[in-house]
C-alpha cells in the first residue's frame, strides 16, 4: 500500500446546475460550477471528483449535467472524475467523452457489478474506478475488483472500518466534520491513498500547507518532483538562476524574472511562481498583490543547467503594465511566413470566427454560414471524397490542397458548432 502516492482531491456536487455542499447536503455553495472549478484546480488539489447528483431516470437533467462535466473538464488544469448516475456502459463512454480523465461505477448498485468487466475491456482498466459505501460490496467481489478496476473511491467512510481489505488506492470522502488535520488519515490508515469531500474543498486554501506538512512527515505525496535540486543548477553573481516564463497553451513568452533557493523550493511546493525580486531584496509570488498568478505546469533546466524554462498557466496579464506578455516594444523584424501549424490554424479559425459574427459581403465563409449546417455538411463531405481521390493520384501537391479545403471546410464546421481547437487538441492529447 505504501507505494499509492497519497492525494488531496477537490470534489464537486452537481444538483440542479448548481454546485452543493456535499453529497447529502444539498445548500447551494456556487452558482457557477465552472468558477468553482477553476477556484479549486488553482489550488494545487491532484484532481477533482465531480458527482452527479441529479435524479435517477431524469435523462434531460442529465445531459444537461454532462454538459457542465464537459466544461468543468475544460476549465480545469487537473484530472476531473466522473462520478454518478451511471447505470449502463454508455454512461462511462458519456463521461470519458466529456472529458474525464475516469469514471467511477456505483457499486451500491448491483448491475453496475455486472457491466464492470464490459467497461473495464472497453475503454481500459486505467480509466475505471468504484464507488462504494459499504466495504463489503468490495470484499465481495474482490476477484473482479482486481482485475477491472484501477481505484476505489470510499463515499461513506466511519474512521477506519468502512475499508475493504484490498490492495488497491482508496480515496475516501469525508465533509467538514472531520476532527483534527486530514492527513492525518494518511498516518493512521496505509491503505487510505487520497482525501476528497467537503474536508478539502472547505480549507481549499489549506491545501500547499497540507502537502508541506505531509512532506515534513515523511508521507510521499503527489507533488511537482524536481529531478535536479536548487544546489545542481548553476547560479549567476547573485546566486540566482534567470526564468524563462512561457504560456503552455501557446507557447508565449510572457517574461523573465529570477529565483533564489527558497523561490525554486516554493515554486515547487505550492505550484504558484515565486521569484525572487532584485529591487525589493524580498520573496514574491507572481499575483500575489494583482490576483494574476502564474500556475506551474513544467519546469525544465537548459543544457548547461543556468536557465530555467517555466510554462504556465497565466491569469490575468504577466506584465505590469497590463500587457499580457512582457515582450510587445518590436525592435526589429523581417516579413515572414507563420510556420507554427498551430498558429496557421489558430489564426485561419479565428478569421472564420470572426466572419460569423461580423459577416463580410462576397466573403465565402459567410456564404455557407447563411446556407446553414447542412450545405456545410455537404461541402465537408465533398471535400473529404476529393481527398481520398487525390490520395489515389501520383503527387502530393493535389492532396496537400485537397487536405488544406477539407481543413477549411472542417472549420466552417466547427465554428458553427462552437467547437474549439482546444477541444480537438485536449480529446487528441487524452488519446
Amino acid at each position: 500500500m505504501s507505494d499509492f502516492k497519497k492525494k488531496f482531491l477537490a470534489s464537486i456536487y452537481l444538483k440542479d446546475e448548481k454546485a452543493v455542499k456535499s453529497l447529502k447536503d444539498y445548500t447551494v455553495i456556487n452558482d457557477d460550477p465552472i468558477a468553482l472549478t477553476q477556484e479549486y484546480s488553482n489550488e494545487n488539489v491532484d484532481g477533482i471528483i465531480v458527482f452527479d447528483l441529479v435524479a435517477s431516470g431524469d435523462d434531460k437533467a442529465h445531459e444537461k449535467s454532462l454538459d457542465i462535466i464537459k466544461d468543468i473538464c475544460k476549465a480545469s488544469d487537473v484530472p476531473v472524475i466522473g462520478a454518478g448516475n451511471v447505470k449502463r456502459m454508455e454512461d462511462i463512454k458519456k463521461l470519458l467523452y466529456a472529458g474525464c480523465k475516469k469514471a467511477c461505477l456505483n457499486f451500491s448498485k448491483p448491475g453496475n457489478i455486472e457491466i464492470l468487466a464490459e467497461v473495464s475491456e472497453k475503454f481500459g482498466k486505467d480509466k475505471i474506478l468504484a464507488c462504494y459505501s459499504d466495504a463489503s460490496s468490495i470484499d465481495g467481489n474482490k476477484d473482479q475488483v482486481l482485475k477491472y478496476i484501477s481505484e476505489l473511491v470510499c463515499i461513506d467512510y466511519k474512521d477506519g472500518v468502512n475499508l475493504p481489505s484490498i490492495d488497491l488506492p482508496i480515496t475516501v470522502v469525508i465533509d467538514d466534520s472531520f476532527d483534527g488535520e486530514p492527513y492525518s488519515l494518511f498516518e493512521k490508515y496505509d491503505s487510505i491513498s487520497g482525501i476528497s469531500g467537503d474536508v478539502i474543498n472547505s480549507n481549499i486554501a489549506k491545501v500547499s500547507a497540507y502537502k508541506e506538512a505531509c512532506l515534513s512527515k515523511g508521507i510521499d505525496i503527489l507533488r511537482l518532483e524536481p529531478k535536479f535540486s536548487f544546489a545542481d543548477l548553476k547560479k549567476n553573481s547573485d546566486g540566482m538562476v534567470p526564468v524563462i516564463v512561457q504560456d503552455y497553451r501557446t507557447d508565449q513568452v510572457l517574461m523573465l524574472a529570477y529565483m533564489n533557493e527558497e523561490a525554486y523550493n516554493k515554486t515547487l511546493s505550492t505550484g504558484k511562481m515565486t521569484y525572487f525580486s532584485r529591487s525589493r531584496n524580498e520573496l514574491w509570488v507572481k499575483g500575489l498583490t494583482s490576483s494574476h498568478y502564474q500556475y506551474v505546469m513544467s519546469l525544465t533546466a537548459d543544457c548547461d543547467l543556468d536557465t530555467i524554462l517555466a510554462k504556465v498557466k497565466q491569469i490575468g496579464a504577466a506584465c505590469h503594465t497590463g500587457s499580457y506578455s512582457c515582450f510587445f516594444n518590436e525592435i526589429a523584424s523581417k516579413e515572414y511566413t507563420e510556420k507554427n501549424p498551430q498558429k496557421v490554424l489558430d489564426s485561419v479559425f479565428d478569421v472564420i470566427q470572426d466572419r460569423k459574427i461580423n459577416p463580410r459581403e462576397g466573403s465565402y465563409t459567410n456564404y455557407l454560414f447563411d446556407k446553414g449546417l447542412d450545405k456545410i455538411l455537404k461541402k465537408v463531405g465533398e471535400e473529404a471524397t476529393e481527398m481520398v481521390i487525390a490520395a489515389k493520384n501520383e503527387g502530393s501537391n493535389e492532396i496537400v490542397y485537397e487536405m488544406s479545403d477539407f481543413l477549411y471546410h472542417m472549420m466552417v464546421l466547427m465554428a458553427e458548432k462552437n467547437v474549439s481547437w482546444e477541444e480537438i487538441t485536449d480529446e487528441l492529447s487524452r488519446r
